[in-house]
């Protein structure tokens, strides 16, 4: 879909969109229409019991001599609460209202809105965002027999009015670059694990090198004179080779401290669960069990794009986990990178063996100022909490507070759960200094996450996030359309906007 912004006109156009707020107060632009409509606009608000709520759309045909073919009213609710994040979902609602009833272009009307805090040139921004995230579709794999029947995205166009152009394309600009990192990410964990293998998703990691990323890919054979016993034992029952890839942004290089913020991303782009094997029922969505990779892919390519002012590094652990004659088995013992030992109890629990070593190595190499990883790590956050929080747990409270600020500004909301030593003894072993899933059924993702903390050095800020329930969506919202959520790259990209980005 283009999206464009042009100045105020009523020059002719098939569709046209007003926001109207609730008590229906209309716009200067919107009486100027309706006048030229004789009274058309304002008619129809009577007779449709159109109130100006949010979530309220009336759509009516212009009459035959007026400007425009179709009129579309969008509630807005009250103009003194909308913020930002509103206007994003209201831009989605609109291009979803427009697809739906099968319109190829239209045109939206932004003006000052009384008693809204937000300015015009934001709001049409804003809105442009919502309405790209929202016309994601990943359909490459339908024919054309298929294509149509799947109610693909029929708006090609959609023209933004709005005074003060300049600044409303400016304002626009890194927003689209955003987009661009969560449309990435949608496409990687969209797609299949025979297309989506770990040396696949390491070459579309080089692809950031055109923006100016620094990527480099470790195979098998380089791990292993590394130590990295835990990744690689993961991977040893997979005919797919691992890879491990360090990806760096340096758009500081004159910052004082050119320590950067580390991203590290759990890659297992297939979970069969290993010898632990998974029930077959829902398992083809393992595909997905890249999501924390895919994540910092796209973060990455969003602070890149945008030539943003700061050092961050990624670290992505690659692995596919299968079932074979040369697969890990319960009741091994590995070595990680660290030197700590593992036993293996259940081979499902693989993505905290390849973060241990991914975390490991990135501490060892870059010295990151902090570190945060995100992984679909486990089942139990799905049980604690659903399909619309993610699961947050850390060991320092001020890099908690400030992830979870960032979630609630872009909709992508982190729930913090406690790390405590008393946990430790779940993960004890007998054999080995831990093992890799704990004593009982309770408390599973803090389990997980203790386990994790045995691989982050001492005083460096760390925050584990577990994304297993926010990664697919099995339902539609009006910016994440049904299917890869990309849930991460807009709460890490502010994050870093907020917090690490030089002014």
């Amino acid at each position: 879909m283009k999206i464009d912004f042009t100045e105020p006109s009523l020059t002719k156009t098939a569709t046209i969109v007003l926001g109207v707020p609730a008590g229906n107060r209309l716009s200067p632009a919107a009486v100027a229409l309706d006048d030229a409509m004789e009274g058309a606009i304002a008619h129809a608000i009577r007779v449709g019991h159109f109130e100006g709520k949010r979530k309220q759309f009336l759509q009516f045909p212009a009459p035959a001599k007026g400007p425009v073919g179709q009129i579309v009213l969008v509630g807005l609710g009250e103009a003194k609460r909308l913020s930002v994040k509103d206007f994003q979902d209201i831009g989605g609602k609109i291009f979803g209202y427009l697809n739906a009833a099968r319109e190829a272009r239209g045109t939206l009307v932004v003006e000052a809105l009384v008693g809204c805090r937000v300015k015009p040139e934001v709001i049409a921004a804003n809105l442009a965002y919502g309405a790209r995230l929202s016309s994601y579709r990943f359909d490459k794999y339908r024919t054309e027999k298929t294509r149509d029947a799947h109610n693909p995205p029929t708006l090609k166009r959609l023209s933004i009015q709005v005074k003060g152009v300049a600044k409303a394309k400016n304002c626009y600009a890194p927003l689209e670059k955003i987009s661009d990192g969560v449309f990435l990410t949608r496409d990687l964990v969209s797609e299949p694990a025979n297309v989506l293998f770990p040396e696949a998703l390491a070459k579309e990691a080089m692809k950031l090198r055109r923006l100016g990323v620094e990527v480099e890919v470790l195979d098998e054979k380089d791990m292993a004179r590394l130590g990295m016993g835990a990744l690689l034992g993961v991977a040893q029952g997979s005919v797919r080779k691992p890879r491990l890839v360090t990806l760096r942004w340096l758009g500081a290089k004159r910052a004082k401290d050119k320590r950067p913020l580390a991203l590290v991303g759990k890659g297992v782009t297939f979970d069969s669960g290993g010898i632990s094997i998974k029930p077959s029922a829902h398992m083809e969505d393992m595909k997905w069990d890249m999501g924390g990779s895919a994540v910092v892919l796209g973060v990455i390519r969003a602070l890149a794009a945008r030539k943003a002012r700061v050092n961050v590094v990624g670290v992505i652990g690659l692995t596919e986990n299968m079932p074979s004659g040369t697969a890990q088995r319960p009741g091994d013992v590995v070595t990680s990178m660290s030197g700590q030992t593992i036993e293996v109890i259940n081979t499902d629990a693989e993505g905290r063996l390849v973060l241990a070593d991914a975390l490991w190595y990135c501490q060892e190499r870059f010295k990151p100022q902090a570190i945060i990883d995100l992984a679909t790590l486990t089942g139990a956050i799905i049980v604690a909490l659903g399909m619309e929080y993610a699961g947050l747990l850390a060991n320092d409270t001020k890099l908690a507070t400030k992830l979870t600020k960032a979630g609630e500004a872009e909709g992508e909301r982190l729930w913090r759960l406690p790390l405590d030593k008393v946990y430790d003894k779940d993960i004890d072993s007998d054999i080995a200094d831990m093992k890799n899933v704990g004593s009982g059924r309770g408390a599973g993702s803090i389990t997980a996450a203790q386990f994790l903390k045995r691989f982050v050095q001492e005083g460096v800020p760390w925050a584990h996030i577990d994304i297993a329930g926010v990664t697919w969506a099995n339902r539609s919202k009006p910016t994440v359309p049904k299917g890869g959520t990309a849930f991460g790259v807009r709460l890490l990209h502010r994050f870093i906007a907020d917090n690490y980005e030089a002014g």
